[in-house]
């Protein structure tokens, strides 16, 4: 089956795994290699910026306790000049940590210790968002089963009907619709929505998520597309 290997029309794609302990390093191999990515291996930041610079991956994977330096520089090192997806895993539990790896620019979160079934699907769902959609900024038209988004148009159409959202709403929907299925951090939200000077009044996010799943969620309780990452952020999924 195409769609669970790692090449595509341009060739295999090439993954970064940056990560000081060899036995997780020897089984991402192992496992990306058996499913035709192309892997480089640096075990300490410093290598894995070189590296990053001489070969260009399709994605990195990064672990964020490194023995020269914190994940998190890396992260900053790579989004000085590179927009590749960035797939964060670490053994720390704590949501802060998190927040700063994705406000650095991380597109995602692995905790250890991780199934690599689920590693590689985050991974998979990371290359092919960073895939260019056709021409212009990406998709402008977005569907579910239930609504239908036109960016383009700023329009949220459910049931043959258009939904009016508030312009604060459109536009927290508009940030979570363009990263679907990436965790968006409360701060970022924040500030992309409210502006700069926000990052901590998370009881706003928790107010208009609550209005954008009264609107469009078939069920608002259990929401399928506004999805809640305690304490971190939220995601949007078709």
């Amino acid at each position: 089956m195409m769609s669970s290997g790692g090449g595509s029309a341009q060739g295999p794609t090439r993954v970064l795994v940056v990560d000081d302990e060899p036995q997780i390093v020897r089984a991402l191999v192992i496992n990306l290699k058996a499913r035709k990515y192309e892997v480089d291996a640096a075990h300490d930041g410093a290598s894995a910026l070189q590296l990053a610079a001489a070969r260009h991956p399709d994605v990195v994977v990064l672990d964020l306790g490194l023995p020269d330096m914190d994940g998190v520089e890396v992260i900053k090192g790579l989004r000085g000049w590179t927009r590749v997806p960035i797939l964060v895993l670490s053994a720390r539990h704590s949501s802060d940590e998190k927040v700063q790896a994705l406000d650095a620019g991380a597109d995602d979160y692995v905790t250890k210790p991780f199934g690599m079934d689920e590693l590689l699907a985050r991974l998979r769902a990371a290359v092919r968002r960073a895939e260019p959609v056709g021409p212009g900024e990406g998709e402008v038209l977005v569907e579910t089963e239930g609504f239908t988004v036109d960016l383009a148009a700023k329009k949220v159409n459910r049931g043959g009907k258009d939904v009016r959202l508030t312009p604060t709403e459109w536009h927290l929907l508009e940030v979570l619709v363009r990263n679907t299925g990436r965790l968006v951090s409360q701060r970022q939200l924040l500030q992309e929505v409210w502006g700069p000077s926000y990052g901590t009044e998370t009881n706003y996010l928790r107010v208009y998520m609550a209005q954008l799943r009264r609107k469009l969620e078939g069920d608002p309780a259990h929401p399928r597309h506004f999805i809640t990452e305690p304490g971190m952020g939220y995601r949007f999924e078709r």
